[in-house]
């Protein structure tokens, strides 16, 4: 499998807010970038968000937002999975297209990922792009325009992509929505579907269950949802998966519920066409706060380890292409 990881500080809530505390420390986040990898020019990707809203200026560097300045970890084989949100309440997705051309000419280089928009079904927060205008069409555009730019400026590596939470019900459709509006190029264009997933966070699972309940999932995606919309021949990524420690959410607790699922993911990748598996995130936001969104990390706020992140380092090496 391919692994990766956010390696920022910043993490959104459900509320339409951010979550903050101390700025990132490169040094730091290199090093633990190092440790994880295990061995120089392993591939490993370095997860890096950044978004367009209708202030964004067109014709000028573009820097991420989350971590800050991502492309300086991606050296010694690693290399970046950016994701472009979409963000206009204008429904502006001619500067978006043109957003996605410039993210292609500035980061190709470095970039194995680029992924359009952020969780594009859901439509209630506002940190998250379902909630902007002009979705689908953003997503659908999007995509046909990375993947020509790409191909203008030699970048054939290059893989274009979108992603979703888990769906379910009427939900479901929102896939089939997007190849029906897209067509037969949208889905040609298209080199991934990622799936952006929380077990026991957000609903409680059994520590007995869990297992079983991430095949389901992933099972279900594939078969239910992935398979109507006509894209059931693509690799399907884990792109966020995490779990927070803090008040009776013990970090051995996390540690295991990171080696369960990336076990689960493994054993299923080939069945169920899964390429590989990001972990949000590095390190917490604050480790002093104790709210569900603040300690998402594999380490502390100061970087210094929690049992996951050793669990980690054994899965990549176990696990990593």
């Amino acid at each position: 499998m391919l692994f990766g990881i956010y390696p920022g500080g910043v993490a959104g809530d459900d509320t339409g807010g951010l979550a903050s505390g101390l700025p990132d420390d490169p040094a730091l986040v290199s090093s633990a970038l190092d440790r994880l990898q295990g061995r120089p020019g392993r591939p490993f990707l370095v997860r890096a968000y950044l978004r367009f809203d209708d202030a964004t200026r067109l014709g000028e560097p573009h820097v991420t937002a989350a971590p800050a300045a991502a492309a300086q970890y991606a050296i010694r084989g690693r290399r970046l999975d950016l994701v472009a949100q979409y963000q206009s309440a204008a429904g502006d997705v001619d500067g978006y297209c043109d957003f996605l051309r410039e993210l292609v000419e500035q980061y190709g280089a470095v970039t194995s990922a680029l992924q359009v928009t952020e969780e594009p079904n859901v439509t209630s927060n506002p940190t998250l792009d379902g909630y902007y205008p002009a979705v689908r069409e953003a997503i659908v555009r999007g995509v046909s325009v990375v993947k020509a730019r790409a191909r203008e400026l030699g970048y054939t590596d290059l893989r274009v992509g979108f992603n979703t939470t888990p769906l379910f019900g009427p939900a479901t459709s929102f896939l089939t929505d997007l190849t029906d509006l897209g067509g037969g190029d949208f889905i040609t264009d298209l080199d991934y579907v990622g799936l952006d997933f929380f077990p026991d966070v957000f609903q409680p699972v059994a520590a007995s269950a869990l297992a079983r309940a991430v095949e389901g999932l992933l099972r279900h995606h594939r078969d239910s949802v992935l398979a109507p919309s006509g894209l059931g021949h693509l690799p399907l990524h884990i792109t966020e998966h995490g779990w927070p420690t803090g008040p009776e959410r013990h970090p051995q607790r996390q540690a295991d519920v990171v080696e369960t699922v990336v076990n689960v993911v493994a054993a299923q990748s080939k069945q169920l066409h899964l390429s590989g598996y990001t972990h949000f995130a590095l390190r917490d936001t604050d480790s002093a706060q104790t709210g569900l969104f603040h300690q998402f990390g594999l380490t502390a706020d100061d970087y210094s380890p929690k049992p996951a992140f050793d669990t980690m380092k054994m899965l990549v090496e176990r696990f990593s292409v």
